[in-house]
């Protein structure tokens, strides 16, 4: 009999897993909290200080980075991103590395229940209200209302 394969998985010791989390291969997690229930597909990365409430989705390659908080029973569709800075660069106007002196992070709220669908992108500092349901392949630029459904390039409100 073949022993069973090993899932690759990166998680630091720093990350704090609440009761019956399901994780699946190939993830990378470090420094983050992951609430009771929730389940982590194949392929995410979530960041330090980033949360992941209770019964949580994020499915298969979605980036969760430093301050996007998830409150509990949010969807995340396969392949979402987030984003934590309105201004990226690799280096300052003299040309020398950015470090992290040279830059803020800009927190994202995903209200309990939401679901963003596979594909979105959402910017920075936002918060996408409870129930609120962005579609595929959305680009969030603003805050959506609870409640509400939001598509396309940017998302607006249907």
């Amino acid at each position: 009999m073949k022993p069973a394969p090993q899932l690759h998985q990166q998680i630091a010791a720093d990350v704090k897993l609440g009761a019956g989390v399901k994780i699946f291969g190939f993830v990378n997690l470090y420094g983050c909290e992951i609430g009771d229930e929730s389940k982590i597909g194949t392929f995410v990365e979530i960041q330090k200080g980033a949360k992941v409430g209770r019964r949580c989705k994020v499915s298969s390659h979605s980036f969760l980075c430093e301050g996007v908080t998830l409150e509990d029973e949010v969807f995340i569709g396969h392949n979402v991103t987030f984003t934590n800075d309105r201004f990226p660069r690799a280096t300052r106007t003299d040309g020398s590395l950015q470090t992290d002196a040279d830059w803020t992070c800009v927190p994202t709220l995903v209200k309990r229940g939401a679901s963003i669908g596979s594909g979105a992108t959402v910017l920075c500092g936002i918060t996408i209200g409870e129930r609120a349901t962005v579609g595929a392949g959305s680009v969030v630029t603003k805050d959506v209302p609870a409640g509400a459904t939001v598509a396309g390039n940017p998302a607006r409100l249907l």
